[in-house]
């Protein structure tokens, strides 16, 4: 079975990070957004793997062949016109009679799939919030999808739509998106996928959901900070460092280095970082960057970035070098 990964966004709210560094390629629980996707989608049993790539895209492509064997196609989106389009673009490389399941590559989850994958019917994948104002949400009648309504104003349902899509006949949902596009139909300017899978229910094509309990945001840095120390909480690594003090749960790369520091609790520290003389908690620190003489707190540190000194919170960028006296 294939999979559909958009990744082409830019990812403005993760910046300085994302200014050299893709999104789904920033570190969370001691791996990169993508790959906690990839394990998740390779264990239920998909081989192939349709990714959707843009701003730095060749970044994403260099590590998913890098890291994984599946087959893989990237296709480039040089124009972001909305999820829809972006799909729309897979369409050579898809066959019309066969399932197709396709996941925001910034949507990190626990779900199984497996059983998701075996569903009679097409089926979205959902979680219940408390607003859905900010969210496209599902209508149910009888375990049944009767309407798709895109952030409404009055609460007509709770089960938020979290982008995970399995869509039992590519064939339909390519043809929905095809009238969405040929028709110029725009929310927001762009061209939804939920527009188009409106259309397939109103053409009566049955739709199902299923619970996403485990839903893990990384759009912003205080998310992507709460969904380090969620995944830590699920799997972390043991260790012991002499001089240093662990407290769990963390991630500490092999190869990393640590000396008189107190690392933890929820803290991931990268490959060949190294700390000393440092407390870190509740924070992320990048592959190949140092820290020291610094208590750091719900803070991110970008890649081979250098920081020193006595601030408590930060948000640095790749190769940055910030002292503190």
């Amino acid at each position: 079975m294939k999979a559909i990964i958009p990744v082409a966004g830019v990812g403005t709210r993760l910046r300085p990070h994302t200014f050299s560094h893709p999104k789904v390629l920033l570190n969370v629980a001691g791996k990169p957004i993508i790959g906690h996707i990839m394990d998740k989608l390779i264990d239920a049993g998909i081989d192939e793997a349709i990714v959707i790539v843009g701003y730095l895209g060749s970044m994403v492509e260099e590590w998913l062949r890098k890291n994984y064997s599946i087959r893989f196609t990237f296709v480039n989106q040089t124009e972001r016109l909305g999820l829809a389009h972006a799909v729309w673009m897979c369409k050579p490389h898809v066959s019309r009679d066969e399932p197709l399941f396709i996941i925001l590559g910034d949507t990190i989850f626990d779900v199984d799939l497996q059983a998701v994958l075996k569903s009679p019917v097409s089926s979205l994948g959902v979680h219940e919030v408390e607003d859905p104002r900010r969210f496209g949400v599902a209508v149910t009648e009888n375990g049944k999808i009767v309407k798709l309504v895109e952030k409404p104003d009055e609460p007509v349902s709770k089960l938020a739509i979290v982008g995970l899509y399995f869509l039992r006949n590519a064939g339909s949902l390519f043809s929905s998106i095809d009238y969405v596009i040929e028709n110029g139909i725009k929310t927001k300017g762009e061209y939804q996928l939920t527009d188009a899978l409106q259309l397939m229910i109103e053409r009566q094509e049955p739709f199902t959901t299923f619970l996403v309990s485990g839903w893990y945001d990384c759009g912003k840095p205080e998310t992507l900070l709460s969904t380090n120390e969620t995944l830590l909480q699920k799997k972390h690594t043991t260790g012991s460092y002499p001089g240093c003090i662990i407290n769990d749960p963390v991630f500490i790369a092999e190869n990393a280095s640590l000396e008189n520091t107190i690392i933890g609790p929820n803290a991931t520290i990268g490959e060949h970082a190294v700390v000393s003389d440092a407390i870190v908690r509740d924070s992320i620190i990048g592959n190949g960057a140092r820290v020291s003489h610094i208590m750091l707190d719900h803070s991110i540190v970008g890649n081979n970035a250098s920081i020193s000194g006595n601030p408590h919170e930060i948000n640095i960028g790749d190769y940055s070098e910030i002292r503190v006296r």
